[in-house]
């Protein structure tokens, strides 16, 4: 029991076979020159769009290399500090923890100074 409400999926109409036998090549289209032309208007449109475009992955990208110096500075900062601690404490083993701390401290007023 089949109800006339059934609907079979459109089928594209066959062509037959072409005049020159090449069946497996595409079917051409006439040439119109015109075809891709589009108004000035729209081609403003459409090169504001691509400028706002631009001008977003810019930010992007200066946004990404932003960050990506600060985590570099940070490396760097890490790497000095932790280097500094290892030169004190090979000084520490040396001389007296006072005098250290004096050296520290005389340290960083000439590196405030020198900045």
């Amino acid at each position: 029991m089949s109800t006339s409400t059934e609907t079979t999926p459109a089928v594209a109409p066959t062509t037959g076979m072409r005049k020159n036998g090449k069946n497996w090549h595409g079917i051409k289209k006439a040439f119109r020159p015109t075809a891709g032309l589009t108004s000035y208007a729209k081609r403003q449109e459409a090169k504001k769009h691509s400028d706002a475009v631009k001008e977003l992955e810019r930010e992007m990208k200066a946004e990404h290399e932003a960050e990506r110096q600060a985590r570099i500075q940070r490396i760097r900062d890490r790497r000095e500090a932790k280097e500094e601690k290892l030169r004190y404490e090979k000084m520490a083993e040396k001389m007296h923890h006072k005098r250290v701390e004096r050296l520290k401290r005389r340290e960083k007023r000439n590196k405030l100074l020198n900045s």
